[in-house]
């Protein structure tokens, strides 16, 4: 069952990625893996059965995000009224003052989160029927955090960070698509689609690969109408009708 080989995957990656550090400006790592575990698995057993025709990739942990929920884009209220999955959180071994991780209580909301979800939520309803034929997983599990509360993603680490980290991140897609068997793997922004396309080139894979844009506030153009250009995105490339 695809569900089970997602679950020895994401252990897998926990384990793999528990003894790398990584030098400033990077001060906190959080490893949602480890201290929420427990919602992860059950994102995964819920939703991660069987063949799926999409799988979307996202980068890394927002920090309202699966920061809180350990669901990639968790945005708090879609986790959990929409998927139905509120399961106990615990906290990272080292926790910034300004980022605290208070699960399921946290009061602020993740907007691509919420932009991501919300608009699956209105094109599918249920979750049931969204996942049925997609799934949605993050490259990096892995939360990066500045000395002063600022979040630092993946793509800025030097090099030789980058290459250690992306081999294990490289790994647990190969299994994510290995184990789902998608048509399409399509990356949630520019960095998770060169994820992406490294694993079709590394796997000679058979699936297609592209990009949506990627819903987050910084982005001007994620804030004029993410999912009508998420949506044309897609029906350009064949993804959806």
């Amino acid at each position: 069952m695809s569900s089970d080989a997602l679950i020895a995957a994401a252990r897998a990656l926990r384990e793999n990625l528990r003894p790398l550090r990584f030098a400033a400006p990077v001060d906190y790592v959080y490893q949602p893996l480890d201290y929420a575990w427990t919602p992860h698995e059950a994102y995964l057993r819920r939703f991660g059965g069987g063949k799926k025709r999409v799988v979307f990739v996202g980068m890394n942990p927002g920090p309202f995000g699966m920061t809180q929920t350990g669901v990639p884009f968790g945005e708090i209220a879609s986790v959990r009224d929409w998927m139905g999955i509120r399961e106990p959180v615990g906290k990272p071994e080292r926790e910034h003052p300004k980022r605290p991780v208070l699960g399921f209580d946290c009061p602020q909301s993740e907007v691509s989160g919420r932009r991501l979800w919300g608009h699956f939520a209105q094109r599918f309803g249920k979750a049931e029927a969204f996942f049925a034929e997609h799934f949605v997983a993050n490259y990096c599990p892995l939360v990066f955090i500045e000395e002063g509360g600022r979040n630092f993603t993946p793509d800025k680490l030097p090099a030789a960070e980058a290459a250690v980290l992306n081999r294990h991140c490289d790994e647990h897609l190969a299994a994510v698509i290995a184990a789902l068997q998608p048509e399409w793997v399509i990356g949630v922004g520019a960095y998770a689609e060169e994820c992406a396309n490294r694993a079709k080139e590394t796997m000679r894979g058979t699936f297609k690969t592209g990009r949506v844009l990627h819903p987050s506030p910084a982005s001007p153009a994620a804030n004029r109408d993410w999912a009508g250009a998420a949506t044309k995105q897609l029906v350009k490339l064949g993804v959806w009708e």
